[in-house]
């Protein structure tokens, strides 16, 4: 058996209960590749609900082929290149970390991409608004975002001015440009806090510390959101407020996450394997960027820090965790 197929029986289709061989003939292949797996990744039921609501439902008229890497990233160039022999029509690749590596494996299988990262900074397109290769998709990605958070963040607290920013150097995006544009306009201070694994977390939190950061700012990546209730754990032993992004910071006991509708934008998604399958080409669909966003505030972490959290804050809030 060749290693790359036996790659595939291990982490792909044969090893997932709704593989294509086990249901009946359909009409389109959608291949998915994941840095998790389809039970941990929040993403695909999301697009796969949206792809039944408009008329490719699995087993019916439309067959699925999993590759994930079980948390392993090393795995994906094997998993992807084992994907494409599986011959699908289109590409679901989600996350910063692996649509990079579909894109590499193939230039000409349609790719439909989830990232948090900047398209035309990872060379998966020539531009949003004209993509011009085999690969579209939807980006988190929004300038403005970094700003208004920390807008937010100093309404919340407004006692702040040494922010703490977490975030990943190699994570492609504008936040770090964007949050120091807003924070010079708010007189707030950025300490510029880099994890490029999990090994650096503790050397951050005692950069922090040492710069007396007063509040911390989360730039959500796949490396900040899987150590999400380390770096909350260290905010509240510090007693930081705490602003993040995509992800479940405030439910994890932040003080506010505000960023895009993640469930919207893969449904958005969805949207665009549907045009494919339906003709369209990845070229002439331009990438997406979020239009709807979500303010939650975790009142229970505001009383804990002593914050007085504004009643005009709070009736902005799309949810109050109490």
């Amino acid at each position: 058996m060749r290693r790359r197929r036996f790659i595939g029986l291990l982490g792909g289709a044969a090893a997932w209960p709704f593989a294509a061989g086990a249901q009946p003939a359909a009409s389109a292949k959608l291949g998915i590749l994941l840095y998790s797996s389809p039970t941990a990744d929040p993403q695909t039921p999301v697009v796969l609900r949206a792809l039944a609501e408009l008329g490719h439902r699995e087993g019916r008229t439309l067959a699925l082929a999993y590759r994930y890497a079980e948390g392993r990233p090393e795995r994906l160039p094997d998993l992807a290149a084992d994907l494409i022999e599986t011959r699908p029509d289109v590409i679901l690749a989600i996350g910063g970390d692996v649509a990079p590596i579909a894109k590499k494996t193939t230039q000409t299988i349609p790719i439909v991409f989830i990232t948090s990262a900047d398209p035309e900074k990872q060379g998966l397109v020539a531009s949003l608004a004209r993509p011009a290769g085999n690969a579209t998709g939807v980006t988190f990605l929004q300038d403005e975002l970094a700003s208004k958070r920390l807008e937010l963040l100093k309404e919340a607290a407004g006692r702040t001015s040494e922010v703490g920013f977490l975030w990943n150097p190699d994570h492609a995006d504008n936040e770090e440009r964007d949050a120091e544009r807003a924070a010079q306009a708010l007189g707030v201070r950025l300490h510029r806090l880099g994890v490029r694994g999990a090994g650096d977390f503790d050397a951050a939190f005692e950069a922090a510390r040492q710069a007396r950061a007063d509040a911390l700012y989360v730039v959500s990546s796949r490396q900040t959101v899987l150590n999400i209730d380390r770096i909350v754990g260290f905010a509240k032993q510090a007693r930081l407020p705490l602003a993040g992004g995509w992800g479940a910071w405030a439910k994890a006991g932040g003080l506010l996450s505000y960023g895009p509708d993640t469930a919207d934008m893969a449904r958005r998604a969805a949207a665009h394997i549907d045009r494919i399958l339906r003709g369209a080409k990845p070229a002439d669909l331009p990438v997406e960027q979020p239009t709807k966003f979500q303010l939650v505030i975790n009142l229970a972490t505001a009383r804990a820090l002593g914050l007085d959290v504004s009643s005009s804050l709070l009736t902005r809030a799309d949810e109050v965790i109490e």
